[in-house]
């Protein structure tokens, strides 16, 4: 199979300011998303003095298609001196919305939810005037464990949905499309966080129609937040994009997700979950 040219909408420069950044992370040794999932957005928001966290170490306990973050059957405990040394990245880092997300840790008896709650509980400690924004796992469909981590109230709750129904089960390891949509439906009735999101990737087979499916139940389940971004491999490992979906139908899916009601669309081809989601967060 020949490998896809990529259109010229998908060419980015690249800054080369980043080297703050790195090495704040470098310092307090902590991981980012930005780099384990090779996101194609990182050098920029380095240059721009942000990052994204990776929580509870570098390794998932499930291996699905679209992700390069490394898989292990059974990672190292969850590092005590984590929330600390985000908390501190984020202070030096002079963060006013900071974004955690989070391997999924099955293996864990809490899925990590109360290693969660003490990252939330240090950056309010180091920096009480922050927003905080967690990117939630699934945690297996065990809803109460989510309590824990809303008690903090972070301002953001997101959970990906990633893709449409039917796709689900191709690219997404044992995660279940209602089970997200029940989780989202859960912090929304929690009236806990102050908005909640989710947010899908395209280019991977899907049907227009499906992804209209999928900002509906989206929006049901109650998420004020949603963000459409463009499927890209990150490595051999993953699966090849299908297509590569124009700029006029992001467009067309940002139109359909407002006239929902839909606070917030996000809908481009760079699009990722916390891709400038500090300006997301303040502009609702």
């Amino acid at each position: 199979m020949t490998e896809k040219r990529l259109p010229l909408w998908l060419h980015k420069k690249i800054p080369n300011k980043s080297f703050f950044v790195e090495k704040v992370l470098s310092c307090h040794g902590v991981n980012t998303v930005c780099e384990a999932a090779k996101c194609p957005n990182r050098l920029e928001c380095f240059s721009q003095k942000t990052a994204t966290f990776l929580a509870l170490g570098p390794f998932c306990t499930r291996a699905c298609q679209f992700c390069s973050i490394p898989f292990s059957k059974s990672p190292s405990l969850p590092d005590p001196q984590e929330p600390l040394q985000i908390a501190l990245s984020i202070k030096d880092l002079g963060l006013q919305h900071a974004v955690i997300t989070m391997v999924t840790r099955d293996d864990l008896p809490d899925q990590g939810a109360q290693h969660i709650k003490k990252i939330l509980q240090e950056i309010s400690k180091q920096m009480p005037l922050t927003t905080k924004e967690v990117l939630l796992s699934d945690f297996s469909g065990q809803f109460f464990l989510l309590d824990t981590i809303l008690e903090e109230k972070p301002e953001v709750v997101n959970h990906n949905i990633e893709t449409t129904r039917a796709l689900t089960p191709k690219i997404r390891s044992k995660a279940l499309y209602e089970r997200s949509l029940d989780l989202l439906r859960y912090v929304k009735q929690s009236k806990k966080a102050v908005f909640v999101k989710s947010g899908l990737m395209v280019g991977l087979g899907e049907t227009i129609d499906e992804v209209k499916e999928t900002l509906v139940d989206l929006y049901t389940a109650g998420c004020d937040i949603i963000t459409i971004g463009q499927y890209l491999q990150s490595s051999p490992k993953n699966l090849p994009p299908k297509e590569f979906i124009p700029l006029s139908t992001f467009a067309l899916l940002e139109e359909f997700g407002y006239s929902l009601g839909v606070k917030k669309i996000f809908s481009g081809p760079f699009v990722r979950s916390s891709y400038h989601a500090a300006s997301i967060f303040s502009k609702n």
